[in-house]
């Protein structure tokens, strides 16, 4: 996979990756899983979905996005769907890199990590992503900046 790939499959991974860690906490705090209560697989696909089409078509964002095939623009979309899945208590399995490898060497910058934040939110607000899953993800997300950001 070259560099421009890795990049994009690092971004678009920002906030999936962070979910890893929330489903034993989630589940201590109610018996639905943060998978259930986000509404399933579909619900997962069309934030992702909504999500990836902001970053590739963001100004700064979209140099990542830059000569990827309909093939793989589908491969991403699919780890991305997965790992959001799984790390959320779904029945997915997720078969991709971890945060520290994705990102190593792409020098992801911290006006990068907000510019995706920010595009995160604004797909979980679309779809009327309740504040309790909201912030769930997104304290999940501050642990994993270190991993992501370079510069």
């Amino acid at each position: 996979m070259n560099k421009t790939r890795s990049s994009l499959i690092s971004l678009v991974l920002v906030s999936i990756f962070a979910l890893s860690g929330l489903t034993a906490g989630t589940n201590a705090q109610s018996k639905d899983s943060l998978y259930k209560r986000l509404g399933g697989y579909d619900a997962i696909a069309a934030v992702s979905d909504d999500f990836i089409l902001r970053l590739a078509t963001d100004k700064q964002l979209g140099r990542f996005f830059v000569g990827l095939s309909a093939d793989s623009q589908k491969r991403v979309r699919q780890l991305v769907v997965d790992q959001l899945c799984a790390a959320t208590g779904g029945p997915c399995v997720y078969i991709g890199r971890s945060m520290k490898t994705a990102h190593a060497g792409l020098g992801i910058t911290n006006s990068d990590w907000d510019v995706s934040v920010k595009h995160l939110v604004e797909s979980l607000d679309k779809f009327k992503v309740p504040k309790r899953e909201k912030d769930e993800l997104l304290g999940a997300l501050t642990t994993l900046k270190g991993d992501i950001v370079e510069k």
